[in-house]
């Protein structure tokens, strides 16, 4: 039997609970609470996260089933789901966003110095975005086709240490091009993305902030070769070249 402290508990001292209550009491989150604070929110929800809850009703019903034992988790008291629902309908996002970049940070700087697959000192990151489908009676405003729901989901997940630091959620029939410009650039930075993402005017525009762009080209892109570099074939890279587009909008872009 297990008398000690459950896994969800000790995960929660890895969290800093100072750096959340200076988010809370920027946006004053606790402003006329009186049954659910912010920290608690926060535990719910990490809760029903990491057991794969997948409603309110889930998550009440799943906690009941604790009883005494849901304290020294470390949630503090019962909560029901229309307090939870409310909660989540009217408190500040921004709370929970700002946390999570001190997360962000603190994973940054824990794997900074983890070896990686390929010898470069700068931050690499991943861009890609996938769909989720949806029930469209229940969300119509997510109509994707003409009987179908859909939600696109961009993520930018940094390689060093597999954690996303930037997540977007679009309707799905967002291009994903488009999520290029509300994301900020880290100088020095590798980002790899799908030719998807290929857009010349964009790049031009991101270029400026000193960041690397890794992806693939279309089948119809049009360039010409202006130098060429001997390369070690053995590694798998193919070729070094320097080119120059062709096409006419592209390089007008």
């Amino acid at each position: 039997m297990n008398e000690g402290r459950t896994v969800f508990a000790q995960l929660l001292d890895f969290l800093p609970q100072y750096e959340f209550d200076k988010c809370v009491a920027r946006y004053h989150g606790n402003f006329r609470c009186r049954k659910l604070p912010a920290y608690e929110q926060f535990l719910v929800l990490a809760f029903a996260q990491l057991t794969w809850r997948e409603s309110l009703r889930d998550i009440e019903t799943c906690r009941a089933s604790f009883g005494p034992k849901l304290y020294h988790a470390g949630i503090r008291q019962p909560t029901s789901r229309s307090t939870l629902a409310d909660a989540n309908e009217n408190r500040d996002w921004r709370i929970f966003a700002d946390f999570a970049q001190v997360l962000i940070r603190q994973a940054t700087t824990l794997y900074a110095n983890d070896p990686f697959a390929c010898e470069l000192q700068a931050a690499t990151c991943a861009l890609d975005s996938t769909t989720i489908d949806l029930c469209l009676p229940l969300f119509p405003w997510a109509t994707f086709r003409r009987h179908k729901a859909a939600i696109k989901l961009h993520t930018l997940l940094t390689l060093q240490g597999n954690f996303p630091t930037v997540i977007m959620v679009t309707p799905a029939r967002v291009h994903d091009v488009n999520s290029l410009d509300q994301l900020v650039w880290e100088a020095g930075a590798f980002h790899i993305m799908d030719r998807g993402y290929l857009d010349f005017a964009r790049r031009h525009r991101r270029h400026p902030s000193g960041a690397f762009f890794v992806t693939r080209a279309r089948q119809n892109f049009r360039c010409a070769r202006r130098y060429s570099r001997p390369v070690d074939k053995a590694t798998g890279l193919r070729f070094d070249q320097t080119v120059v587009t062709t096409g006419l909008n592209t390089q007008h872009d």
